[in-house]
């Protein structure tokens, strides 16, 4: 009597094909999730990107906040010149000069002192 093989038995071409298949669907696996990190970290909407879009949008928001207050104080520069008769004169005085009608002007030179010559 000859004995037939289950297909189950040692030695037998499924009981070497489980592991394999085991080990090929692991590695598959692993190589997408690497390839998932990869994207996360480097894709177009991956971490780096992120990054670099965070740090961009703190430096617009510091730039806007500038803009806003130098804004405000150009509006009260303004305003102060079209309702306050004594900045206009300010201005006039500083920056071109002018003096009233009455005052005397005095230009003060300085001297050279006797030990520089």
């Amino acid at each position: 009597m000859v004995k037939k093989r289950s297909p189950e038995a040692p030695g037998s071409d499924s009981q070497t094909q489980q592991p394999r298949k085991r080990r090929t669907a692991r590695y598959l696996l692993l190589a997408v999730g690497c390839v998932l990190l990869i994207d996360a970290l480097v894709g177009d909407k991956g971490l780096l990107v992120m990054m670099q879009a965070r740090a961009r949008y703190r430096e617009l928001e510091q730039s806007l906040t500038a803009a806003r207050t130098e804004n405000a104080r150009l509006r009260e520069d303004a305003r102060r010149l079209t309702e306050e008769p004594a900045a206009i004169e300010e201005i006039a005085r500083r920056e071109l000069g002018l003096i009233r009608p009455g005052e005397k002007l005095f230009i003060i030179k300085d001297v050279e002192s006797r030990e520089s010559r």
